[in-house]
């Protein structure tokens, strides 16, 4: 063990399995009817473009800065760091580009999300949205 490694100690382990991506991309569309029910009744319409707020976690800040970098390469608003609620973990949010607000639109998004962040071994942990943008 060289002097520095305890410095740049890395966690290579995999975040994500295969079957808890395919689980939490089943819940997150599953949940996405309920949402945008939400949304339809604060008067969001199909034809409304609205920025979505994204939550994603893993277990190293290499990961987290890789993927936010990413992320900004869409165009996105993005920041991470240690997760507040468990300091094991690395969270990475922020804001999306205006998205229609269709719900097979939507839905594509999330899947886009679930599968770049699975790319990336980080875990989509959810969206939200502000109605008056």
């Amino acid at each position: 063990m060289g002097l520095f490694s305890i410095f740049g100690k890395k966690d290579d382990r995999q975040f994500v399995s295969k079957e808890a991506f395919e689980e939490k991309s089943t819940t997150q569309l599953n949940m996405m009817p309920v949402l945008m029910e939400k949304l339809r009744e604060l008067n969001v319409d199909e034809d409304r473009e609205l920025m979505l707020e994204f939550f994603f976690y893993t277990n190293t800040y290499q990961k987290a800065g890789a993927f936010a970098k990413e992320l900004s390469n869409l165009n996105y608003e993005v920041k991470y760091g240690v997760s507040q609620g468990d300091k094991k973990l690395f969270i990475i949010t922020g804001w999306s580009d205006r998205i229609k607000m269709k719900d097979a639109v939507v839905a594509a998004w999330i899947s886009q999300m679930c599968n770049l962040g699975y790319n990336f071994d980080c875990e989509f942990d959810g969206w939200g949205t502000i109605p008056d943008q």
